[in-house]
C-alpha cells in the first residue's frame, strides 16, 4: 500500500488523460462535423431564400438590371465566402459572383434539374463537375407571377467546414489540457489529505499489531481521516487500559488465591510432619476451613462477574415483590446480626411493591449491600433498608451507621478487588468484588446506583428499579 496505491492513482490519472484525448479526437470530431455542416447549409439556404423571394423577383419585373443583381450577389459572396449563381429557368447563367479560389461559373448547366435535392435543403458534391472538390450547394427558386422564373444557387467548399472544425477542436483540446492540468490538483489533494494520513494510520496499525499500544497517530484534521485517527487513538488507549486492567486483575487474583493456599498448604504440611500436635488439629482445621471458604467465595464472585462481562448475557426479567425479597434477604443475616447485636430496620413504602427485574440478581445485590453494611457497622447499631416510590421507579436504600468510606475512595469502591484502608482490619473474608458485582448487576438493568458516605458516620447505597417493562 505504501508504494503501490499512489502509483495506481498516477497510472489512472495518465490513463484518464489519454482516454480524454482519444475521446475528444474521435467522438467530438464526429459530433461536431455534421451539426456544423447542417448549420452552415441552413444559413446559406436562409440567405438564398431571403434574396430569392425579396430582391431577385424585381429583375423579372424589370425594376432591376443585371448590374444591380451582380452587386447584390457580390455582397452575398463576400459575406459567405462562396460562389453565387443566378440562373434562368432552363439553367442559363444570368450573372454570378465568386470568391477567390472558386472556378468561373459555366454559361450553361447541362441537365439542370432544380428538384434534384428533393426534400433536402442542400446537396454535397462537385455539382455537375463544376468544382474540383466537394461543395455545399443550396438552391432557392425566384418566383414571379406565381411561377419560378429563375434560381439562386450558393456553393461553398466543404473544406471550409473542416477549417472551422479544426478551430473548434483546437479550442476543445486546449480546454481539455487545462482541465487535465487542473485535475492534477485532485491528485495532489489525494496525496496530502488521503494518502499521507492513510500511511500514518497504516503505520499505527502495524505498531498496534506488534504490541506498541502507546503509539499515537499524528493526524489532527477534522475530516473522516481525522475522525478515523482519533477513533484508533482512542481504541489504543482503551486497549492499554484493558491490558493494564488484565495485568492488575491477574495480579489481584493471584494474590487473593495465593494467600489462602499458602496458609492451607503450610498448616497441612505442619500437621502431616507433626509440627502441629494432634490435639491442636481441630483449631488449625477450622483455619483451613475458613481459608477454603474464602477461596470458594472468590471463585463464585469471579464466575458472577464473568456473567456480566459476557455482553450476550440475558437477564431473566419478571414481576416480583421487592419487599418479599428484602425480607428474605434480611432474614438470612439473622445469625450474624444476633452475634454482633445489630438490628435491621425495614422502612417499606407499602405492604407489597412490584418491580420488573431479574429476581436472582437483585437478591444478590441486596445480599452484597446488606453484608457490607453489617460487616462495617459497629456493634449494637442499626442497618436500615428503605423503599420509596417515585413515578415509574422504585428506589431502594441500604444505610448503615458504621465506619464510613473516605472521600478519596468513593470513586474507587466500584473497582474490582479494591478495599479501603479502613476496611482491611474488618473485612477479613472479603474478596473486594462485592460492590463491583452490585454495580454490574444494576447497570445490566439499565439503572443507576449511588453512594453517600461520611467517614465515621455511616454509608448509604441507593439504587433504582423499574415498576414495569420499558417500551422498546
Amino acid at each position: 500500500m505504501r508504494s503501490t496505491l499512489y502509483l495506481k492513482f498516477i497510472i489512472l490519472y495518465v490513463i484518464f488523460g489519454f482516454l480524454s484525448l482519444f475521446t475528444a479526437a474521435t467522438l467530438t470530431s464526429g459530433l461536431v462535423a455534421q451539426p456544423l455542416e447542417r448549420y452552415i447549409a441552413t444559413n446559406m439556404y436562409e440567405e438564398a431564400s431571403l434574396v430569392a423571394s425579396d430582391y431577385l423577383p424585381q429583375y423579372f419585373s424589370e425594376r432591376l438590371t443585371l448590374s444591380d443583381v451582380r452587386l447584390q450577389l457580390s455582397g452575398i459572396q463576400t459575406q459567405l465566402d462562396a460562389s453565387v449563381w443566378f440562373l434562368s429557368q432552363d439553367g442559363e447563367m444570368l450573372v454570378s459572383a465568386q470568391s477567390d479560389g472558386y472556378p468561373a461559373a459555366p454559361d450553361q448547366i447541362e441537365d439542370f434539374d432544380p428538384a434534384a435535392p428533393g426534400s433536402a435543403r442542400y446537396q454535397l458534391g462537385t455539382y455537375h463537375s463544376c468544382f474540383d472538390e466537394d461543395v455545399i450547394t443550396v438552391i432557392a427558386p425566384v418566383v414571379y407571377g406565381y411561377s419560378p422564373h429563375g434560381y439562386l444557387m450558393i456553393h461553398k467548399y466543404a473544406s471550409d467546414i473542416q477549417d472551422i472544425q479544426t478551430l473548434l477542436m483546437r479550442a476543445v483540446y486546449i480546454t481539455l489540457l487545462v482541465v487535465f492540468l487542473l485535475s492534477f490538483v485532485i491528485l495532489l489533494g489525494f496525496q496530502f489529505f488521503v494518502y499521507r494520513p492513510l500511511r500514518k494510520i497504516t503505520e499505527a496499525a502495524t505498531q498496534y499489531a506488534t504490541g506498541n499500544l502507546g503509539y499515537e497517530i499524528p493526524v489532527n484534521t477534522e475530516d473522516e481521516m481525522g475522525y478515523l485517527s482519533a477513533s484508533l487513538n482512542y481504541m489504543s488507549s482503551q486497549l492499554r487500559d484493558i491490558e493494564d486492567y488484565q495485568k492488575k486483575f491477574v495480579a489481584n487474583v493471584s494474590h487473593d488465591f495465593r494467600s489462602p493456599l499458602t496458609s492451607i498448604k503450610g498448616y497441612v504440611e505442619a500437621m502431616a510432619d507433626g509440627t502441629i500436635p494432634p490435639e491442636m488439629h481441630e483449631k488449625y482445621l477450622k483455619i483451613i476451613l475458613f481459608e477454603t471458604e474464602r477461596l470458594t467465595d472468590l471463585t463464585q464472585d469471579l464466575l458472577t462477574l464473568n456473567e456480566f462481562d459476557n455482553k450476550n448475557m440475558l437477564l431473566n426479567r419478571e414481576k416480583f415483590d421487592i419487599h418479599e425479597v428484602i425480607k428474605n434477604t434480611a432474614a438470612s443475616f439473622e445469625g450474624t446480626c444476633t452475634q454482633k447485636k445489630i438490628s435491621i430496620e425495614l422502612l417499606l413504602a407499602t405492604k407489597h411493591l412490584q418491580v420488573y427485574a431479574d429476581k436472582r440478581k437483585i437478591h444478590q445485590v441486596l445480599y452484597n449491600l446488606l453484608d457490607n453494611a453489617i460487616k462495617f457497622s459497629d456493634p449494637e447499631s442499626t442497618v436500615t433498608i428503605e423503599t420509596t416510590e417515585r413515578g415509574e421507579k422504585v428506589y431502594i436504600s441500604v444505610k448503615d451507621y458504621g465506619i464510613g468510606i473516605p472521600r478519596n475512595a468513593l470513586n474507587k469502591i466500584w473497582e474490582r478487588f479494591y478495599k479501603t484502608d479502613l476496611s482491611r482490619g474488618k473485612d477479613k473474608k472479603g474478596t473486594g468484588l462485592g460492590l463491583a458485582i452490585v454495580k454490574e448487576a444494576i447497570q445490566a438493568h439499565g439503572e443507576n446506583i449511588n453512594v453517600i458516605s461520611t467517614e465515621g458516620v455511616g454509608t448509604e447505597f441507593i439504587f433504582s428499579l423499574p415498576k414495569k417493562a420499558q417500551d422498546s
